[in-house]
Parts: C-alpha cells; sequence; structure tokens
C-alpha cells in the first residue's frame, strides 16, 4: 500500500503548520503535527518536557512518534517539529519537503504573528537568537539533504507555496 505522506520539515516557525492546513484545504488528506502527537503522548507542554526532561528525552519521543507515523500513518500530511528531520526512517514515512526561509525571514514570520510573544516563549530554542542562529546554520543544509522537494516560502502568499508543493509531489 502505497502511504502518499507529505512530511514538511524546516527550522522552527518556518510555517510548517500553516502550510500544512492549507495544503489540507486543496487536498483530500488529513494533517498531523508531530509536537502536537508528542505533547498527546505525554500530556504535557513541549517546553515543559524540555524543561523537566532535557532535548534527548525530547528526540527520543520524536523517535517514538516517527515509528509509529511510518507505520499506521496513510495520506497524511505531516508538520514537523525542527529536529525530526533527523529520524533514520523520514523518508519511509513519505515524501519530504522543506520550506525553505533565512533566518530573519523566519523570526519576521514569529514577529508579525498574532501572539508573536507567546510565540516565542513557547520555543525553547529560541530563547537564545546567537545559538538559534547557529542551530539554524547547521540544520539549513541538512534540510536540503533529507528533502526530496524545496520550496522557498520566503515573502510568499500561502496559495503560492501548496500550489508549488502540490504541482511538485
Amino acid at each position: 500500500m502505497k502511504k502518499n505522506n507529505i512530511i514538511l520539515i524546516g527550522f522552527m516557525g518556518v510555517g510548517k503548520g500553516t502550510v500544512a492546513r492549507a495544503l489540507v484545504k486543496k487536498s483530500n488528506m488529513f494533517a498531523i503535527d508531530t509536537d502536537d502527537l508528542i505533547e498527546s503522548m505525554e500530556n504535557r507542554r513541549i517546553k515543559k518536557i524540555f524543561e523537566v526532561e532535557g532535548e534527548p528525552y525530547f528526540r527520543n519521543l520524536e523517535k517514538k512518534a516517527a515509528l509509529w507515523l511510518e507505520k499506521s500513518v496513510f495520506d497524511t500530511i505531516i508538520s514537523t517539529g525542527g529536529g525530526f528531520y533527523k529520524q533514520e526512517n523520514i523518508n519511509k514515512i513519505g515524501k519530504v519537503v522543506y520550506l525553505k526561509s533565512s533566518f530573519q525571514g523566519i523570526l519576521d514570520r514569529i514577529n508579525n504573528a498574532p501572539n508573536a510573544e507567546n510565540k516565542l516563549k513557547k520555543r525553547p530554542l529560541l530563547q537564545n537568537m546567537e545559538e538559534a542562529l547557529k542551530l539554524y546554520n547547521l540544520r539549513a543544509k541538512e534540510y536540503e539533504k533529507v528533502a526530496k522537494i524545496i520550496v522557498d516560502v520566503e515573502n510568499k502568499d500561502i496559495k503560492d507555496i501548496v500550489k508549488e508543493i502540490l504541482g511538485q509531489i
């Protein structure tokens, strides 16, 4: 059976969830967010998991979620946390689409969102901008290696992004 999943990867704040919701409206697919899945598994917020258990514990939860997605999920758009691309089975889960933007473009997007202050607080890895930029630079290269499709989302309308993704799938 063909999986037909679309996996959206990219740095935190790039708009993976927003793009997933827009894709759902233009397809016959469902959407799952890996961070929401993990929060449901743990019955607590990602920020709390990082605070109490640390990043290695969280990455283990991502691995558990990735294995479940590979076995159980079909015809679904999967928006992922920023580090989910490291899962060894990611290309077995579905077609990987990298939503690409500059670091400044991502910060602008977060800062222009409703409740921007709360959105920044919600992201543990964006609390130190110097470290976040280093992480962005490291991950940008890695996202490109993992992705089958790369879509530049900076300064683009959501309709154009969706059209580009669906055109390449």
